[in-house]
């Protein structure tokens, strides 16, 4: 198969058929091997019965359904371990995403050896206050903070090589940062591609302002993991062990001084009144803490499960 096309889709009835036929026309006019999963990520509208008709007309069209909404992070990890394409096209289902697209970033892969190509929506339809001023600043950290120099993370319409997508796990709300994730796990021929943006054609965006706060928060979270994600000891143990060592030599020091003037007859005052001991029994304490939490980071990662953070309801076609 040469291409597997990823939709993650919440009440997008009335774009679905639209978006199926220009997709369709595109593979069949290249004469690629195809196919198109939609992934319905709990959809109140009739979201599914619109790919139940579409997945009985055309047998390269096959469909998830969640039992609720999960998001978009999970529909795509369930798309990306069904997907047999050669290369996979991620795209969104509201229309906004370009299918004529398609053959070039295929080729990007295919020709040009990249494994990740990343659509940059350069000219864009959107709200600049509420949607491309915010988007700019959390391009921007992304770049800093990742060593990537991708100028739109945030865009859904991307083309992976098989075996990225199978080797990437997307949870939680990483879903922005697949390039990111991709880095890590050793693939570095990752490219950018200007594509076409268009304006959104039915319904309203399913996403407010909080997702540029939790796109920030999970930066943070994957730089961390980056570095410290296979080995939390390294990083909590290295300072629990240093503010462990500065308030016991505090604290031994405090009492050595103590002991010094009494044998001597200096005036001096009870160890509880001295604000050093505070000071060193609460850093005693947390570097304990520390030390323990990645102590407890080691084995919850040599113990954990593969375990899925979604359920499927129904399947068609597979």
């Amino acid at each position: 198969m040469d291409i597997s096309v990823i939709i993650p889709l919440l009440n997008e009835e009335e774009s679905l058929q639209e978006l199926h036929h220009w997709i369709a026309k595109v593979m069949q006019s290249n004469r690629f091997v195809y196919e198109i999963i939609f992934i319905d990520d709990g959809s109140t509208d009739t979201s599914w019965a619109v790919i139940d008709k579409l997945s009985i007309s055309n047998s390269e069209v096959k469909g998830i359904r969640f039992q609720k909404n999960f998001g978009k992070s999970q529909a795509l990890d369930a798309g990306f371990e069904m997907a047999k394409g050669a290369v996979v096209i991620t795209m969104d289902a509201d229309l906004q995403d370009n299918p004529d697209e398609i053959p070039a970033l295929y080729d990007l892969i295919i020709k040009d050896d990249f494994d990740l190509i990343s659509g940059w929506k350069k000219k864009r339809y959107d709200n600049v206050i509420t949607k491309n001023i915010p988007s700019k600043l959390f391009n921007a950290a992304a770049r800093k903070t990742s060593g990537l120099k991708l100028n739109d993370f945030n865009c859904g319409l991307k083309a992976y090589k098989n075996i990225v997508i199978k080797t990437v796990k997307v949870r939680g709300e990483m879903h922005r940062y697949i390039p990111v994730l991709a880095k890590n796990e050793g693939f570095t021929k990752i490219g950018e591609k200007v594509v076409q943006h268009q304006a959104r054609k039915y319904g309203v965006t399913k996403f407010g302002m909080d997702r540029f706060i939790n796109g920030f928060l999970d930066l943070i979270t994957i730089s961390f993991l980056s570095k410290f994600g296979k080995r939390p000891m390294h990083f909590f143990g290295l300072w629990g062990s240093m503010m462990f060592l500065f308030g016991t030599t505090t604290a031994f020091y405090i009492g050595v001084l103590k002991l010094y003037k009494v044998f001597n007859d200096i005036k001096t005052i009870l160890i509880t009144d001295n604000p050093w001991f505070f000071i060193a029994l609460t850093s005693m304490i947390l570097g304990t803490l520390l030390f323990l939490a990645g102590f407890i980071g080691e084995l919850i990662i040599k113990t954990k499960s593969n375990e899925k953070h979604y359920s499927i309801k129904e399947k068609l076609n597979f």
